[in-house]
């Protein structure tokens, strides 16, 4: 019993060790953070310039297509940007599990404050359509977490493999199309101001498809990490 509870606060304590390690290197090069913030920012005025006004699947679909590839270019330096001495390295410091776990929690928290910035200025340009804000929202969490999650593991895939930069998105598209779907649907109903237990269904969907998708990244990323 001691030495579950044990390993667990060792665990946990690495994660934490990994995720501060993260925010400082993401502080140190703010030149990273402050692209993305340009590119959403530079994506929403270009929408705003070429269509000042939108119908509300328009508007849904834009702001999700920003946020599909704003995520792909966050996320997807994950494990490609680090060397291999690198991940030698934390390969003898960190369990996989608890490697891939900092990870992804890092990279929901990144995406979630980059769909809050971005729903924010696009909000204030193209409109706020939204029926209801706290369940947009809560998909919109939801959907950065999946994003998350699944472009972190398909940025460990891709490290593995030659040109690993043009494989991200080629990997990225077709597995992210089911979340994106649930997500677009879930999000539009919440603009429409549809029956709220509706609305609940498609989070509960979307919460479950999460699980799934962190369940599976849990099991094949040890695995993925020996090679």
């Amino acid at each position: 019993m001691v030495l579950v509870i044990f390993t667990s606060s060792m665990s946990t304590h690495q994660i934490k060790q990994f995720i501060r390690k993260e925010l400082v290197t993401e502080w140190r090069q703010r030149y990273a953070i402050n692209g993305i913030v340009l590119h959403v920012l530079a994506s929403v005025l270009i929408v705003y310039l070429a269509a000042k006004i939108l119908n509300n699947p328009a508007w849904n679909a834009i702001y999700w297509l920003i946020m599909v590839f704003v995520s792909i270019q966050s996320i997807s330096k994950s494990f490609i940007a680090e060397s291999k001495g690198k991940n030698l390295y934390y390969h003898q410091l960190i369990l996989p599990q608890n490697l891939l776990f900092a990870k992804f929690c890092y990279h929901a928290f990144l995406n979630s404050l980059i769909a809050g910035v971005c729903l924010f200025f696009y909000a204030i340009l193209m409109g706020n359509p939204i029926t209801f804000m706290s369940y947009y929202l809560m998909a919109t969490l939801l959907g950065c977490v999946g994003f998350a999650a699944t472009f972190t593991l398909l940025s460990a895939i891709a490290s593995k493999a030659g040109n690993s930069n043009m494989l991200m998105p080629v990997l990225s598209l077709p597995v992210i199309i089911p979340l994106l779907l649930i997500l677009i649907k879930a999000c539009k109903r919440a603009m429409d101001g549809t029956d709220p237990a509706q609305i609940g269904k498609d989070l509960l969907v979307l919460l479950v498809f999460n699980g799934l998708l962190i369940g599976l990244a849990h099991l094949l990323f040890p695995s993925l990490w020996k090679e």
